[in-house]
């Protein structure tokens, strides 16, 4: 509507203009009424030498108070939303209360601003929506590779485990004329004295505590032997064996690792993809 003072637009519904506090739907400048005739002698105390008094005009009623504009409390919550866009809840919340607050600000004749805000909210939920869906596809096909390159990290560390522990039994076995070490912990040590037979500090701690990047080690010692004198004077408590088997197999199949394996004595590694590996299995080319 607009005001026949200014000129102003305003919203429909609106009693007064925003721009000057005219009331709407009134003419500007309001016509006078006509005076009436006198019809008698002129009253003495209304009129001086007969003629009348002026007129005078009662100012127009403004609008009403008013106080300073605020931000919209959804506008700033649209923009908040909208930072966030690329989590998909975060970008409908966007886009709904950028829509909410705009058309709010839009009936509040000035009392509500952040109009800049609520368009930047919904420009941004919008985008989050379009590339959500390049997102998911780009995680469904990164997440599957980078779980099998992490298995198959395991898979060629334990292989390597069981191969050092290979070379920890040879090299005890030949160092300590005791067989081959009895047990993980005899090729273990703690760092903090010199090799000994029950502690050779062959294979590193983390490794002889059987748990190791997603597999569990397990040394099985086979045809223990009787502890010779020439082993006691190496300073060995616990006898030896003239056989070994180890072990590795996953910690959760299908998530650190797919294939167990095992070697002995002979050194040769072997392997089965969804049972633990035994001296039948298929050998590792």
């Amino acid at each position: 509507m607009l005001c026949s003072r200014c000129g102003e637009a305003n919203a429909v519904g609106v009693k007064f203009c925003v721009q000057c506090g005219a009331p709407l739907g009134a003419e500007w400048p309001p016509a006078e009424a006509p005076s009436a005739a006198p019809a008698g002698p002129p009253a003495a105390s209304g009129s001086v030498l007969g003629l009348s008094q002026p007129k005078v005009l009662q100012p127009l009623p403004g609008p009403p108070p008013m106080g300073p504009a605020q931000n919209s409390g959804k506008a700033i919550a649209s923009l908040i939303c909208g930072l966030l866009g690329w989590i998909f809840p975060a970008a409908v919340a966007a886009i709904i209360l950028g829509h909410v607050s705009l058309s709010e600000i839009g009936r509040s004749a000035g009392r509500l601003k952040g109009r800049g805000m609520a368009i930047a909210g919904l420009v941004m939920g919008y985008a989050g929506l379009f590339f959500i869906p390049f997102i998911l596809i780009v995680a469904a096909i990164a997440i599957p590779n980078l779980l099998r390159a992490r298995q198959a990290a395991n898979e060629a560390t334990a292989v390597g485990s069981l191969r050092t522990i290979d070379v920890a039994a040879i090299t005890y076995s030949s160092t300590y004329s005791n067989g081959f070490p009895p047990s993980l912990a005899a090729i273990d040590g703690d760092g903090n004295r010199s090799a000994s037979c029950d502690a050779a500090q062959l294979i590193d701690s983390a490794l002889a505590s059987g748990q190791k990047d997603g597999y569990e080690f397990t040394y099985v010692p086979l045809r223990t032997q009787v502890l010779g004198d020439e082993a006691k004077k190496r300073g060995c408590t616990a006898p030896g064996s003239s056989s070994y088997e180890a072990h590795a197999d996953p910690l959760t199949r299908g998530t650190t690792g797919e294939r167990s394996f095992y070697t002995d004595q002979t050194g040769v590694i072997r392997f089965e993809r969804d049972r633990p590996a035994t001296a039948d299995s298929a050998p590792l080319e």
